[in-house]
C-alpha cells in the first residue's frame, strides 16, 4: 500500500498544482486533445482508418465528346457534347446530374439574388452597375437539346446552376450510359463581370483574348460520402467534376492561337510549317523557353483579322475538365520539362501588352513549378502545363491556367508587379495538383485545394525564388488576420459559400497552418514523407478532409488530432503568454538528519509581496531553495536507494529556473524557449503542444542551467503566429533596455 499511497500523494499534489495555476471557476480542460475519431466519418471498405482508399474504393468516370465553335463576330459559343457515363459504384442510379455553371450569370440566378449591399454617394459607375446588376447581356446556356445516343429525347429538368436528367432505365452497377447536349450561351466580358471565364477587349486594335472555362455542360460526381453533389454553384464554391478522357473539336477565327488543355493532335493543319518547327524543337529544349509564335506574326494578324475558320483537335486523358484560351493577339513559347520520367511542356501564351514580363518569366516559372511540386508530392504526369496571361485573373484547370501581371504600357514593371505575376503563375500551376490530380470537393472544403496549394506555392517561391521575399502562408503574415474580429472569422471546414474573409481563411491560414506543421511540429523528414504519401495515395482519386488527417498521422506516428482541432475546427488563435520565470538556486549546509551530519542544502523562500517584487526580474538575485533526504515511504517496496549526495551534487551550482506560461488565445501550440545567458550566449528548448494536455490554459516547468540567465523569449523567430509578442519576453519592458545594452555588446 506505500507505493500506492505515494502515488495517491503524488496525484493529489500534481492535481493542487494545476488548480493552483488557474483562477477559480476556470475550465482547465474543453477537449483539445480528445481524439478525432469521432468526428470524423466511420472508417469503411471505400475510406480506410489509415486514410487510404479502401480495397472497395470507387469513382466514376465521365468520357466527352465535344465540337464547339467561337464567333469572333458576337462573342458566343455554340456546341454539341457527347458524354460517356460509367457508373462504378455499387448504386443503380434512375438518374443523372450536370452542372450548368454559366446559368451563374442569367439575370434570375441566386447569386444575384442572395448578394448583400448597401448605398453610399460618390460610387464608382462600374461598382454600381456590379451592384445593381445593370449591364445589357443575355448570360446562362440555351439548351438546345438532351437525348439519347440513339437521338430519342431524354426528360430534364433545369434547377438553377442544376440539371436533372431522367434516364429511360437505370444504370446498374458497372454499367454505362451515352447521351447527347446541345448548348449555346454569349461569352461574358470579364470586365464587367469578374468571372472566371469570359474575354478581354482591346480597344487599340479590335481584338479580343478568349479565356474560355465552365463552357460546357459537365457531371457533377457522384460518390461514397455524399451521393450526388448537386450543390447550387453561387460563385464562390468552386468545382467537384469526376475523371474522364476528353476529344475536343474546337472551330476559331484562322488567325486565332489556341492554348487548351491536352495536347494538340494537328498541328499541321492550324500552324505554319516554321511554328510547327519550332513546337518540335521545344520539346527537346530544357534550358530555355524557344518562341513558337513570335510577336511580330501576333501582330500582323491583329491588324488583318481574317474571316476564315479552322478548327484545332485536342485530346486530354484523365483529367477532371477542360478548358481553353484563343485569340490572334498570341506569342506563345515553351520548353521542356524533367520530372522523373517524364518530359512534359511548360509552355506560355500572352499578348503583346504582357510583354517583356511574360516573355522573361511566365514559362520558367511554369518549369518551376512542376519540378518543385514534384519533388513534394508526385511526378507531373500530364503532357503539358500551359500559362495563359489575362487581365485580373488567376484561375486553373487541367493543364492550363488563366494569369494577372501585366507591365505598364511602356513595358516597364516593379518589384511587387513581379511577385505578384510570378506568385499567381505558380499558385495556379500549382493547381495542377490540387486539385486537378488530387480530386478534392472545392465546393465543400475549398482549403483542401487552396490552402494545400498555397502551402505548396510558399515552399516553390521559397526554393526557386529566394531573393523575393514571398511571404502568403509564413506565420508571421497571419498575426493581422488571427487579431481580428472573430464575427467575421469563420472554421476552415467550412462551406465556401459561408466564408467572409476567404483569402485569409481558406488560402493564408491553412497555408501557414501547413507550414508550422511541417517547421516547427512535425520536422521536415517526417512532414514530407507523410505529406508525399498523401498525394501518392490520393492522386487521380477525391479524397475529404479525413483521408488528409489520418494519412498524416499514419505516416509520421505523430498525433495530430489537436491540431487538426485547432487550426481547422475553431476559430481561436495563438496567444501564448510568459508569465512568470523565478530563479533558485541550493545553498549546502551541513544538518544533523537521523542522528548523521549529511551535506544537504537548506535556505529560504521569500514569500507574499516581497516574493513577487523579488520575481519582476533577475535584479535581486536567486531565491534560495532546500532539496532534503528522501524519505523511506518514497521508495515503497524497493530495496535500493537514491543517491541523496550525488541528486545534490548535481544541481550545487546550477540556476535553476520556473518558468509559468498561459494559453490566452485558445490554440494549443508547442512552445518554443530561448534562454539568452549573461555571457550573451543563446539556448532553445523546444516543447510539444503535448505539455498543455492536462491544463490547456496554463502550465509551470523547470529548468535546470549552467549559466545565469540575463533574458527568457518564447517564439523568439516568431513562428506559431502568437498575436501578442509584448508578452513573450522575460523580464518586460522595464527592464529591456537592459537587454537590448546585452545583445549590443554580443553582436
Amino acid at each position: 500500500m506505500k507505493n500506492y499511497l505515494f502515488f495517491m500523494l503524488y496525484c493529489a499534489g500534481g492535481m493542487a498544482f494545476a488548480q493552483a495555476q488557474t483562477k477559480p471557476n476556470e475550465p482547465q480542460w474543453k477537449g483539445k486533445f480528445e481524439q478525432l475519431d469521432q468526428m470524423l466519418p466511420t472508417p469503411n471498405e471505400y475510406r480506410t482508418g489509415s486514410g487510404a482508399p479502401g480495397p472497395k474504393y470507387w469513382q466514376q468516370q465521365a468520357d466527352y465528346d465535344i465540337t464547339a465553335e467561337l464567333n469572333d463576330e458576337n462573342q458566343s459559343i455554340t456546341g454539341s457534347e457527347t458524354i460517356t457515363y460509367t457508373n462504378n459504384s455499387p448504386d443503380v442510379l434512375k438518374y443523372l446530374w450536370v452542372q450548368l455553371d454559366q446559368n451563374l450569370f442569367e439575370k434570375e440566378s441566386n447569386t444575384a439574388k442572395t448578394a448583400t449591399n448597401t448605398m453610399r454617394d460618390s460610387t464608382a459607375a462600374k461598382m454600381m452597375a456590379m451592384q445593381l446588376n445593370l449591364w445589357n447581356y443575355e448570360g446562362g446556356y440555351q439548351i438546345k437539346s438532351v437525348k439519347e445516343a440513339s437521338g430519342k429525347d431524354l426528360p430534364y429538368t433545369i434547377n438553377k446552376t442544376m440539371m436533372r436528367i431522367d434516364l429511360p432505365a437505370p444504370i446498374k452497377a458497372g454499367g454505362k450510359y451515352v447521351f447527347k447536349i446541345d448548348w449555346s450561351f454569349n461569352v461574358l466580358d470579364r470586365n464587367q463581370t469578374f468571372a472566371r471565364s469570359g474575354y478581354e477587349f482591346f480597344p487599340e486594335d479590335g481584338n479580343y483574348v478568349y479565356t474560355i472555362a465552365q463552357w460546357f455542360p459537365r457531371m457533377c460526381v457522384y460518390d461514397d460520402v455524399v451521393g450526388w453533389q448537386n450543390k447550387q454553384f453561387l460563385g464562390r464554391g468552386e468545382f467537384t467534376l469526376p475523371f474522364g478522357n476528353y476529344k475536343v473539336t474546337l472551330t476559331v477565327p484562322s488567325d486565332h492561337i489556341v492554348a487548351a488543355t491536352g495536347m494538340i493532335k494537328n498541328p499541321a493543319q492550324v500552324l505554319t510549317p516554321d511554328q510547327n518547327t519550332r513546337l518540335e524543337k521545344a520539346k527537346t529544349t530544357f534550358d530555355k523557353p524557344v518562341i513558337v509564335v513570335t510577336q511580330a506574326e501576333a501582330i500582323e494578324k491583329e491588324k488583318t483579322k481574317s474571316k476564315e475558320k479552322k478548327s484545332w483537335q485536342f485530346e486530354a486523358i484523365n483529367v477532371r475538365d477542360f478548358a481553353f484560351a484563343s485569340s490572334r493577339k498570341f506569342i506563345w513559347d515553351a520548353m521542356a520539362v524533367k520530372t522523373g520520367n517524364n518530359t512534359p511542356l511548360a509552355q506560355s501564351f500572352y499578348p503583346k501588352e504582357g510583354n517583356p514580363l511574360w516573355e522573361k518569366e511566365s514559362t520558367r516559372a511554369v518549369k518551376n513549378t512542376l519540378e518543385v511540386y514534384s519533388h513534394y508530392t508526385i511526378d507531373y504526369p500530364y503532357p503539358q502545363a500551359t500559362s495563359v496571361h489575362a487581365a485580373s485573373i488567376g484561375m486553373e484547370y487541367p493543364m492550363i491556367c488563366f494569369n494577372f501581371g501585366r507591365p505598364k504600357k511602356d513595358g516597364t514593371y516593379d518589384n511587387d508587379k513581379l511577385k505578384g505575376m510570378l506568385g499567381v503563375v505558380i499558385h495556379e500551376v500549382g493547381h495542377n495538383f490540387f486539385p486537378m490530380i488530387i480530386n478534392n470537393d472545392e465546393r465543400q472544403t475549398t482549403w483542401m485545394d487552396e490552402g494545400i496549394n498555397s502551402f505548396v506555392q510558399l515552399l516553390t517561391e521559397l526554393e526557386r525564388y529566394p531573393d523575393l521575399d514571398f511571404s502568403r502562408g509564413k506565420p508571421a503574415g497571419l498575426v493581422p488576420y488571427m487579431k481580428g474580429d472573430k464575427a467575421t472569422m469563420r472554421p476552415l471546414m467550412t462551406n465556401s459559400e459561408q466564408v467572409i474573409m476567404f483569402g485569409p481563411e481558406q488560402y493564408q491560414k491553412a497555408a501557414t497552418a501547413l507550414f508550422i506543421l511541417r517547421e516547427t511540429v512535425m520536422g521536415h523528414d517526417l512532414f514530407d514523407k507523410a505529406f508525399k504519401e498523401y498525394a501518392q495515395r490520393w492522386a487521380f482519386k477525391h479524397p475529404k478532409p479525413a483521408d488528409f488527417f489520418r494519412t498524416l498521422e499514419d505516416a509520421s506516428a505523430v498525433d495530430l488530432d489537436w491540431f487538426w482541432k485547432g487550426w481547422f475546427y475553431t476559430t481561436d488563435n495563438v496567444d501564448q503568454s510568459l508569465d512568470q520565470v523565478k530563479w533558485y538556486k541550493l545553498r549546502t549546509e551541513k544538518v544533523n538528519v537521523e542522528g548523521k551530519e549529511k551535506n544537504v542544502t537548506k535556505g529560504n523562500l521569500a514569500s507574499g509581496k516581497e516574493a513577487d517584487k523579488k520575481n519582476e526580474n533577475f535584479d535581486n538575485g536567486p531565491q534560495y531553495i532546500s532539496v532534503l533526504p528522501t524519505n523511506e515511504r518514497m521508495y515503497g517496496e524497493f530495496q535500493n536507494k537514491i543517491d541523496d549526495k550525488a541528486v545534490v551534487g548535481k544541481l550545487e551550482n546550477k540556476n535553476i529556473y520556473e518558468i509559468t506560461l498561459s494559453n490566452k488565445g485558445g490554440l494549443v501550440m508547442p512552445v518554443i524557449i530561448e534562454w539568452t545567458y549573461k555571457d550573451g550566449t543563446k539556448e532553445t528548448d523546444r516543447i510539444p503542444a503535448e505539455i498543455w494536455r492536462t491544463n490547456e490554459n496554463k502550465f509551470s516547468k523547470v529548468f535546470a542551467k549552467e549559466k545565469e540567465v540575463a533574458n527568457v523569449t518564447i517564439d523568439p523567430q516568431k513562428e506559431i503566429s502568437d498575436i501578442n509578442t509584448e508578452d513573450n519576453v522575460f523580464p518586460r519592458v522595464a527592464h529591456a533596455s537592459k537587454f537590448d545594452e546585452l545583445k549590443k555588446k554580443t553582436n
